[in-house]
């Protein structure tokens, strides 16, 4: 499916430039690049960390479960079920351009300086994009989301990022996306040889101080990692 045009963004930029690193974060059915933007100084990232946050817009379109209703998704929800019928052609679309921000940010760090981040629906496509693309990435960070077309990532996925770092995240009570969904995706990657940090927390479709602790200090302890590979690579 060929890109119409790219997505448009909200950004956020470290008060000393250039970046260290940049997260494009994905965010979740029905929501907007907004979303998450507030959520940031929760992570308590230090200044000289230096990281940039990217928040697209996902594409507006008709959302089959929600009764064709118009809203920001990364692609149709035909049913609520984990092995239900998915929408190839809209994760295809979105996968294009999401690729393409990446590309975009690929102008100004190399791609092992930029993460993949969403939740929900935009986690699923944080996963489903960063196993797929075909040079190393920083990391993946996927919250209360799940891995989609499981069937397809055996023959899909790029050898270039079989090391890059994965952290999923996922409430015990999450009433849209069961952790048992998560579960079973984390176990199918864990199978395929990726590396996957798993955090459970106490709480439904959502997100909570305890999780932007441990986020925070994740991409912390990854971007000082890929820091310190690049020094040795020097």
């Amino acid at each position: 499916m060929a890109i119409t045009r790219p997505l448009k963004i909200v950004e956020t930029n470290p008060k000393q430039l250039p970046a260290k690193a940049t997260v494009i974060w994905l965010h979740g059915l029905g929501a907007s690049g907004y979303d998450f933007v507030d959520f940031i100084p929760e992570l308590n990232l230090p200044m000289e960390a230096r990281v940039r946050f990217v928040f697209p817009h996902a594409p507006v379109r008709p959302v089959t479960n929600f009764n064709h209703m118009k809203m920001r998704a990364w692609f149709d929800v035909v049913e609520l079920s984990e092995d239900g019928l998915q929408d190839e052609a809209g994760i295809a679309q979105s996968h294009q351009l999401i690729t393409a921000l990446i590309e975009q940010e690929s102008a100004h760090l190399p791609s092992s300086k930029i993460f993949l981040a969403g939740f929900s629906q935009g986690g699923a496509m944080a996963l489903h994009c960063g196993l797929r693309y075909p040079k190393a990435l920083g990391g993946i960070l996927v919250l209360s989301g799940f891995l989609v077309l499981a069937d397809k990532l055996q023959a899909e996925k790029s050898t270039a990022n079989k090391k890059t770092p994965i952290m999923m995240l996922h409430g015990e009570r999450d009433p849209i996306v069961p952790m048992s969904w998560a579960e079973h995706s984390r176990d199918c990657i864990l199978n395929l040889g990726y590396n996957v940090a798993w955090h459970n927390y106490p709480m439904e479709h959502t997100v909570c101080g305890e999780e932007a602790r441990d986020i925070g200090a994740w991409i912390l302890k990854t971007i000082n990692n890929c820091c310190a590979a690049s020094c040795r690579n020097l």
